[in-house]
């Protein structure tokens, strides 16, 4: 499982940040974030059986493991349930048949 399942992360891995700006610091983007919501830094503890299970589907799909993590909130927080997601997917499958 690689550290970074970033597709993006090889083009930018070698490029100088040392004079980027905080967000906060560039009022047109402080504003955008603002206006948009953004995201908020929080710090969060989760059995390592399940941070491994995100990393992996993270790793196979090419994705982020965060941001499976979450969807997964965003979804338990819906009251979504795993059988909502199943029956949503087998729908959209069926359609495109």
């Amino acid at each position: 499982m690689s550290n970074n399942s970033d597709p993006m992360f090889a083009r930018y891995a070698n490029m100088d940040f040392a004079d980027a700006k905080p967000v906060a610091k560039v009022p047109t983007l402080a504003r955008l974030h603002a206006e948009h919501g953004g995201k908020s830094r929080i710090t969060i503890r989760i059995d390592n059986a399940t941070l491994a299970v995100f990393k992996a589907r993270a790793d196979m799909t090419g994705g982020n493991y965060q941001t499976l993590i979450n969807e997964a909130l965003i979804q338990a927080a819906q009251g979504i349930t795993l059988t909502d997601v199943i029956r949503n997917t087998i729908r959209q499958e069926l359609q495109q048949t």
